[in-house]
């Protein structure tokens, strides 16, 4: 390339592929330039992969506003607890957001790239992607991740939003093949998902109030740990409690600990 075209090192011009018309896909531009930056572009080195943290336990359920998410803090690494306070649920954009679980490092990276993503496609389009379309963007990245998941690097995240077409919440799951599946009312997934499963069908109800909702989240995750040594249950002496975050018309909205510590608190003495 000559400088005349821009891009030579230290010319002070973009290369000529930033500002060629394309995709409005940050991961399709960077999977054409530079691929061994994503994920699921680098190669693993033969052997044995090694122990690594993995986040466990995430939920979703939808409320008459909208739809709520929450993550308990641990990270385990075979039986030992890798991190107190990890962070698994985060904003995808102003109308969604994503928990991760599975392999902690790749995961937190892919919600990073997925940030990009959609922040990208609205830089370009002037728009923001519809609900279903971030869903579809989501489940196309974790495809190119399958390479990792068949050595045991899998990422399997859960992603809701709200959608101001149907003006409604809405839930997406996933497998490590990138198979996406709408999911009714709620879910969960990670390793204490079939506790916390349990305990949505039980507390969940169609209209809730997003402090109702909130409860019962929380109360999910609370039964999840309960039976599940890889969740993580609130510890009020070292002020560590789940992520909880709510999704609706008004935007992405993280609830602070002193809700969430009501909640328990609430729990505990039996409010219904």
């Amino acid at each position: 390339m000559s400088q005349a075209q821009g891009g030579p090192l230290g010319s002070g011009r973009l290369p000529a592929s930033f500002l060629t018309p394309g995709s409005a896909s940050f991961t399709d531009f960077l999977a054409a330039q530079a691929a061994h930056l994503l994920p699921g572009g680098r190669p693993v080195p033969t052997g044995t992969v090694p122990q690594v943290p993995h986040a466990t336990t995430i939920v979703a359920l939808t409320f008459a506003a909208g739809v709520v998410m929450a993550g308990d803090r641990r990270a385990t690494m075979g039986n030992v607890i890798a991190h107190r306070e990890i962070e698994k649920v985060f904003p995808a954009d102003e109308y969604s957001c994503v928990g991760i679980a599975g392999t902690a490092g790749l995961a937190t990276e892919l919600v990073r790239l997925f940030q990009v993503e959609l922040e990208h496609y609205e830089k370009i389009e002037g728009a923001l992607l519809s609900l279903d379309g971030k869903a579809n963007r989501l489940s196309t990245m974790i495809r190119g991740n399958l390479g990792l998941a068949m050595q045991g690097l899998a990422v399997v995240p859960l992603f809701a939003g709200y959608d101001l077409d149907r003006e409604l919440g809405r839930i997406f799951s996933y497998d490590v093949t990138g198979g996406r599946y709408e999911e009714h009312d709620h879910h969960g997934v990670g390793s204490g998902s079939l506790f916390a499963r349990g305990s949505l069908k039980k507390r969940w109800r169609p209209g809730l109030d997003a402090e109702v909702a909130v409860r019962v989240a929380v109360e999910a995750l609370q039964d999840a740990a309960d039976d599940d040594s890889a969740t993580g249950g609130s510890d009020g002496d070292r002020h560590i409690y789940p992520v909880v975050a709510t999704v609706t018309a008004e935007g992405y909205q993280r609830v602070g600990d002193e809700q969430v510590a009501a909640a328990l608190a609430s729990i505990r003495v039996g409010t219904p």
